[in-house]
Order: C-alpha cells, then sequence, then structure tokens
C-alpha cells in the first residue's frame, strides 16, 4: 500500500470539526432543530450568525454527519445529534462539551509545555489544588457536575445493571459530583439505599438532581473530603472517574479507605477510561491520561492489570476488569468473609 497523507492531515486538523461541534452546541443549535426543522435565515437570525460563515458552517455541519439538509433547504438533527444534544433531554451529554468548549479547548494548547514540564495547564497552574478554582465558582461548580453527568450516564446505567446488586442493600458513590452514578443505580435497583459522597459545596446541586429524580427517600448526600475523612460505610463502594485525577500514592490510599469502609462480602466498583493491557487499542483512554496532565498536578489513567495489582494490595480478591460502554470499564473487587466464598457471579460481557 502507498502510504498517504490523509491520516496525518485529518488527526492534525482534526481542531477544525472539533471546534465547530463545540460552537453548534454552545449556541444550542440541536435544542433549536429539535423543537423544529429551519431554513438558513432563519437559523441565522435565531442564533445571531453573520451572513458571511452561516451557510459554510451548517453545510460543515451536515458533512460532518452531525446535521441533515433536506431537498426544501431545511436542517434538521441526525438521529446521534437528536438524542444527545438536545438539552431538553435526559440523554443530553453536551455538559461535557460545553466544559471543553469553555475550559479544555484553550487548556489543550500547552500540551506541550506540559509534556516538558510535567505541569498542569488548567486555572490551577502554579500548584493550586485542580478543583479549588472549580469550587469557588458556583457556575464553574455547576458546569462541570452537570459536565461529569453527561460524560458518565452511559457508563452509569451499565453498571447498574451489570453489576450483582441483588445481593447488596446499600451503596455508596464517592465524589459524585450531580450524582447520577448513585441515581442510576438506585433507580434500577428498587431495594437500594444510596450515598452520594462529595465536598459539602456539591450537596446543594446533588440534592436538586435527587429530588428531581423522585430518589430523596432513599438516596442522601454525604459531605466531607475523601483526604481528611473516613469513607462513608456501605456494601459497595464506587468510584466514578474519580482515580484517574490522583497520583499513584493517593489511589493507593483512596483503596485501602474503601476497603475499611465495605463490610466482609462487600465490594469495591473503579471505572475509568480504563486502557488495554497492551496500551495498544484504547486511543481515548490514553488520550485522557494526557488530559489528566493538562488538568492535574499528578493524575493519570491506567490499564485493569494495574487497578487490579492495587485493589489486590489493598486486600480486595476475586478482582476482574469488565467492560461497560464505549471506551469505559470497571475493575471491581471484592472484601471475602472468613472462610466464605463471595458469589461474584460471571461477568455478562467478556472482560478486556
Amino acid at each position: 500500500m502507498i502510504p498517504t497523507p490523509d491520516h496525518i492531515l485529518q488527526t492534525g486538523l482534526a481542531f477544525w470539526s472539533s471546534k465547530a461541534l463545540l460552537s453548534a452546541v454552545e449556541m444550542e443549535l440541536f435544542t433549536a432543530l429539535a423543537q423544529a426543522p429551519a431554513d438558513l435565515p432563519t437559523l441565522q437570525s435565531r442564533l445571531r450568525l453573520h451572513p458571511r460563515g452561516a451557510r459554510d458552517f451548517l453545510d460543515s455541519l451536515v458533512a460532518l454527519n452531525f446535521l441533515q439538509r433536506a431537498e426544501d433547504g431545511l436542517y434538521h438533527n441526525t438521529p446521534e445529534t437528536a438524542l444527545f444534544l438536545d438539552k431538553s433531554k435526559p440523554s443530553y451529554i453536551g455538559g461535557i462539551l460545553e466544559m471543553a468548549n469553555h475550559r479544555l479547548f484553550p487548556f489543550w494548547g500547552g500540551l506541550t509545555e506540559a509534556l516538558r514540564t510535567g505541569e498542569p495547564q488548567n486555572e490551577s497552574k502554579g500548584g493550586q489544588n485542580p478543583f479549588t478554582a472549580l469550587y469557588a465558582d458556583p457556575a464553574k461548580l455547576r458546569e462541570f457536575l452537570r459536565a461529569m453527568s453527561g460524560v458518565s450516564r452511559g457508563a452509569n446505567m451499565a453498571i447498574a445493571q451489570k453489576f450483582p446488586w441483588a445481593q447488596y442493600q446499600t451503596c455508596a458513590d464517592i465524589g459524585t459530583a450531580q450524582g447520577d452514578l448513585v441515581t442510576q443505580i438506585t433507580l434500577a435497583q428498587p431495594h437500594l439505599q444510596g450515598i452520594g459522597f462529595d465536598l459539602p459545596e456539591v450537596g446543594p446541586i446533588f440534592q436538586e438532581y435527587i429530588v428531581a429524580n423522585g430518589l430523596d427517600a432513599r438516596v442522601r448526600f454525604h459531605g466531607g473530603s475523601f483526604f481528611t475523612d473516613d469513607l462513608p460505610h456501605a456494601d459497595v463502594l464506587l468510584f466514578g472517574h474519580i482515580l484517574h485525577d490522583w497520583d499513584l500514592e493517593t489511589k493507593r490510599m483512596l483503596l485501602r479507605k474503601a476497603y475499611a469502609a465495605v463490610p466482609a462480602g462487600g465490594a469495591v466498583v473503579v471505572y475509568d477510561s480504563i486502557i488495554d493491557d497492551e496500551r495498544r487499542h484504547n486511543a481515548f483512554g490514553l488520550l485522557m491520561s494526557l488530559n489528566m496532565l493538562i488538568e492535574t498536578p499528578g493524575g493519570f489513567d491506567y490499564t485493569g492489570a494495574d487497578c487490579i495489582g492495587w485493589l489486590q494490595e489493598a486486600g480486595f480478591t476475586s478482582c476482574r476488569v469488565e467492560h461497560l460502554i464505549g471506551p469505559d470499564s470497571m475493575v471491581i473487587g471484592f472484601k471475602q468473609p472468613q472462610g466464605i466464598p463471595v458469589n461474584t457471579q460471571p461477568p455478562s460481557q467478556p472482560s478486556l
């Protein structure tokens, strides 16, 4: 096969298409089209688009398969953008794209500096805790927490179905953010009681989300810091997109605290964009690890084998990796009762 520059050029200039999509999300184009298809003049007026770029912008989204344009000139959402980028739907995942547009897009311009210095390139540049600036600004905090729900919802729903919940009564979501993980689990498993654990500033946003989902009788908020406080006690502790935020010693510390917080027969579930053990295939997971370089002083993503090793160091047994959805997988470990085998149930899908 004769080499061509196509892949190089497509990747090197991928920020063009990325920014076109992010701007469309920012202007709520897909939400507007969910209400009714519209032609070019209507969208120019509604979105306040200058005539010079409007047609090219919309037709670029057609060529990128984010919009459809009918023979009569009306623009429509695709099935995917109608489902996932309409703000009025609970399936909306645009929160993570909003955050990418407002925060990550400019910060990634510092990747070369990050690779050479090992230092974050975000609001915390200079050594501040990466979450301090976010949690100090209510608007940024709400956007961040909503983004975490959007990027995590598919995996959260998969965990709600794939983990053997029938043998447990309580769960605690550590670093709960808006609370979507414990929400999806308790919605799918009516017998469970849930806890969301996070810094106290998150409490009102969490409570609002839990009430909106009709779960305030079964799910409660527990404020605290996992650096200074014990973790809440529950049959199953969950870390969803949490472990990758921190350096190796903090990862190990959190898993030791998890082992202390679950009873004999309990379990821990860790999920992130788990990198395949050969580090060749999960490009999203590897790029997410670079995002942790941009965003945190010591965070990094990891392989399933890495996480199993840390779980075993903490005392967990019968550890396994199970794919969830897209680039996300969960790693499960059980706290073995003395002399009693744990019913871990076989994975519903092959492990990575």
